[in-house]
């Protein structure tokens, strides 16, 4: 019986965690594919431990489904000296195009190094990694012009890594979707599950529907309400989170004979709907703090330089 009780790691994200270390060697940066309506709970705390000082580029992928006022604050919030962050939809393409020129810029020293060499045709090599279902074979597919990589909208497609090469110039390691083995704060679990990240059969889909609507009505309840048509007059800000539930059950027709809500199905509509952007461009992940530097700055205090970045082996 699926758990209330978030949590999935299965033995191929163990495999995963080894093949992203063995391979750090044979790659010259790296590309981490975020979830733009969770920026924060789909960055796996663990791949920051492994990649180290490794040059990093973000991708906020999925930005058509994200409120792009937040989007705004959390890229500024992870560009740092070694992190380039940009915003996207690798299902359309949107802001792709920043990717290879931010992967030279972000590499400059190598390329001028291949250049002095003659060897300006030289490939760069980048890993794309991610939590499941996130969209690194999308994105890979996207940079290759054809569909090199099995890309499906549910977690645990992608089992094995491998090479794919581009026409510009960049060698793509891909790499299977990879959770960490415990997550410290259940909300983490709840944002990866509601969209998509974490396969559905394991969860408690009505349980998780609660979850949303919470989150919903707090962060979004002017979209909660336009979506599903919650009038004054419904009092819906005076119900229950499940009390809401079976109100929206009601207007959408969620209902088994007898007029009964069919607690099940209103639940899926909920998530589904989310997942699929009909209720708004929504972010569900809290707004991060300033950053040490912006509250420096803010109180009139010298920011210390950033370290600088150990020079690495050529590849």
């Amino acid at each position: 019986m699926p758990s209330e009780h978030i949590q999935w790691f299965p033995g191929h994200m163990a495999k995963t965690r080894r093949l992203i270390t063995e391979n750090l060697k044979n790659v010259h940066i790296i590309i981490e594919v975020l979830d733009a309506r969770i920026p924060v709970s789909s960055r796996n705390p663990e791949l920051r431990k492994m990649t180290g000082d490794k040059p990093t580029i973000l991708l906020l992928n999925k930005a058509s489904l994200a409120d792009p006022q937040k989007s705004k604050v959390f890229m500024k919030h992870y560009t740092d000296a070694h992190t380039v962050c940009i915003l996207c939809d690798c299902v359309t393409g949107e802001g792709l195009n920043k990717l290879p020129e931010a992967i030279r810029t972000v590499l400059k020293d190598r390329v001028e190094r291949y250049e002095e060499k003659g060897q300006s045709g030289r490939h760069l090599r980048a890993m794309v990694v991610g939590v499941p279902n996130v969209g690194k074979s999308t994105l890979i597919n996207r940079m290759s012009g054809g569909i090199k990589a099995k890309a499906e909208n549910r977690p645990g497609v992608t089992r094995n890594k491998q090479w794919v090469s581009t026409k510009i110039g960049i060698d793509l390691l891909d790499m299977p979707g990879v959770l960490w083995p415990k997550f410290e704060d259940q909300t983490i679990g709840e944002n990866l599950a509601v969209t998509g990240a974490i396969r559905d059969d394991i969860l408690d889909i009505e349980h998780l529907a609660l979850k949303l609507v919470n989150r919903l009505r707090e962060l979004y309840p002017r979209e909660l309400a336009t979506r599903f048509k919650l009038n004054d007059s419904d009092n819906w800000q005076e119900l229950t989170d499940a009390q809401l539930i079976t109100l929206i059950g009601k207007k959408r027709g969620c209902l088994i004979p007898g007029g009964i809500v069919d607690n099940e199905r209103v639940s899926n509509l909920l998530i589904d709907e989310f997942r699929g952007g009909k209720i708004g461009r929504l972010t569900i992940d809290r707004l991060p703090a300033p950053k040490k530097e912006e509250a420096a700055v803010e109180a009139k205090e010298p920011v210390a330089d950033a370290p600088k970045e150990e020079p690495h082996a050529e590849l």
